[in-house]
């Protein structure tokens, strides 16, 4: 009698649970077309030639640039487009990117599409209905299989197996006719493209042109092809068709035909592009080096514990952490080093390496319970004479469109990654120097050789680490301060800037261990 009382309700929590779809028909593996295939690689690849094996490199440190960067690249794309994301949220300049991505569509252009599955939430029949484009093809990563239907469902199906819904897929990758890539910390949205007016996202994005390239598509053939990324098409009860498309990029059109004239301002920045194009004149200015794409291996994610350290970007990047002799500087927008961290940079700092950290303040970071993971350990890393930055939050500057914006239009929190090597070598991508990037999510990114692309790299990060930009905590007679100046005049805080809110939630995660998991 009990067994039948229960049956009926877990049949009701699996039916409301499983919110997904009729079932596919088998997936389709395909590959990155190689540059050869476009008259635009074509001509990347003579730009390359004389450069025997090197790569091309410019980097994009302002909002502006990285958003025109990205639909230029669509607009030069003659034969496939490879984007890979974390996050993409709704916005102008998420429509925009959209807008062209169809329109590369519609003249043939192959468009893959890869999104973490948190991306997905709630947004499963949007996504489905722009994959109903014979040439774009959606696929989402380590999706979620139970519950998809709503937010309560979904937050129970994670509960069902959280042991794989905490590890995602934090790349951001940007890949066009296997030739010209964008890699960085940039997600999709308009809080990376200085287009929010509440917060802009301090960042750092490279540009990379030729063999970089093509080592990228085949990392982005690894998870596209992976037996974690799934067709967003399993994901719906009824296929969306030519009808549904239409409809949508009806909507799509009239909501970038208001923006034209609700927003101007913001509109004509983002669109200078369409008359201005820049892609040209950056393809003159790159800089030439050897490199080595790095990225962790999909199956990362399906360790029951601690991942095989061969499935780690974190030890492909060890060889040259490791030969550091002078000088270590980390651009870290959350930065939590662990006890190992600790011992490295200690270790470094006391063999008389200079060692300087750029992350967010308490006041700037979004993330405050990440600061309560990093807080612990800055006693310490002063004590053996490493260098500490935390970025102030900017007011917004609407003038401010140059460098690397840390006076953006709105409010900044610094959101880039970035490790230079004895002024030598550049590592941009993804990855922060935290147990999250180390462990749980999956990163991407490029080291690059090029003495040139490392000063430049360093002078962005210099630039943050400024009395007028950055809190430098200090010790004084044992005392943790923080030195900062304001109009030109140096002063010391005593007390930690930060509200009681961001301080809770910081001392928060501290008090119930939650470091490895942040």
């Amino acid at each position: 009698m009990r067994l039948q009382r229960i049956l009926p309700f877990l049949l009701a929590l699996v039916l409301g649970l499983s919110g997904c779809a009729s079932v596919s028909p088998p997936r389709e593996v395909s590959q990155a077309l190689p540059a050869s295939e476009s008259p635009f690689g074509r001509s990347v690849l003579r730009q390359a030639a004389p450069y025997e094996g090197r790569s091309g490199f410019r980097l994009l440190p302002n909002s502006n640039e990285a958003f025109r960067a990205r639909a230029e690249l669509i607009r030069n794309a003659q034969a496939s487009i490879d984007v890979q994301y974390y996050i993409v949220h709704d916005g102008l300049s998420t429509r925009a990117l959209v807008h062209e991505l169809l329109r590369a569509a519609d003249r043939g252009v192959r468009v893959r599409i890869l999104l973490d599955d948190t991306t997905s939430d709630g947004l499963d029949t949007l996504i489905g209905t722009l994959a109903a484009h014979p040439n774009i093809d959606i696929r989402v990563f380590n999706p979620l299989n139970l519950g998809r239907s709503t937010g309560v469902t979904r937050a129970m199906g994670r509960l069902f197996n959280l042991s794989r819904q905490h590890r995602r897929m934090h790349n951001k990758l940007f890949l066009v006719d296997n030739s010209m890539a964008i890699v960085g910390g940039r997600n999709l949205g308009d809080e990376y493209f200085d287009a929010e007016p509440n917060l802009n996202f301090t960042d750092i994005d490279l540009l990379g042109v030729g063999p970089v390239a093509e080592q990228l598509g085949h990392g982005f053939d690894q998870y596209w092809n992976s037996a974690l990324s799934r067709p967003i098409g399993d994901f719906l009860w009824r296929q969306p068709d030519q009808a549904d498309l239409r409809a949508s990029r009806q909507r799509l059109e009239v909501s970038l035909a208001e923006a034209r004239i609700k927003r101007k301002a913001l509109y004509d920045r983002l669109m200078a592009y369409q008359s201005q194009p820049r892609l040209d004149v950056w393809r003159n200015e790159l800089i030439w080096a050897h490199s080595q794409a790095l990225w962790d291996a999909p199956s990362k994610v399906l360790a029951r514990d601690e991942p095989d350290p061969q499935l780690l970007m974190s030890q492909q990047l060890a060889p040259d952490l490791n030969n550091v002799h002078h000088e270590l500087i980390l651009v870290s927008a959350y930065f939590v080093p662990g006890e190992s961290g600790l011992l490295y940079l200690t270790s470094h700092a006391d063999a008389g390496i200079s060692v300087k950290l750029l992350t967010n303040a308490l006041e700037a970071t979004d993330v405050p319970a990440v600061h309560g993971g990093y807080a612990p350990y800055r006693r310490a890393l002063l004590e053996h004479g490493v260098q500490l930055y935390e970025l102030r939050r900017q007011p917004g500057d609407p003038s401010a469109r140059r460098g690397l914006n840390f006076h953006g239009g709105s409010d900044s929190s610094l959101h880039s990654k970035a490790i230079v090597f004895d002024r030598h070598k550049t590592f941009i991508g993804s990855f922060n120097f935290d147990p999250r990037s180390v462990l749980w999510n999956t990163e991407v990114g490029v080291l690059v050789d090029s003495p040139e692309l490392a000063e430049y790299t360093r002078e962005l990060a210099l630039q943050g680490m400024a009395p007028a930009l950055s809190y430098q905590p200090t010790l004084v007679d044992g005392k943790m301060v923080w030195v900062t100046e304001d109009n030109g005049q140096r002063h010391v805080l005593t007390t930690e800037p930060g509200g009681m809110w961001r301080r809770f939630n910081a001392w928060i995660s501290k008090a119930v261990g939650l470091e490895k998991m942040l």
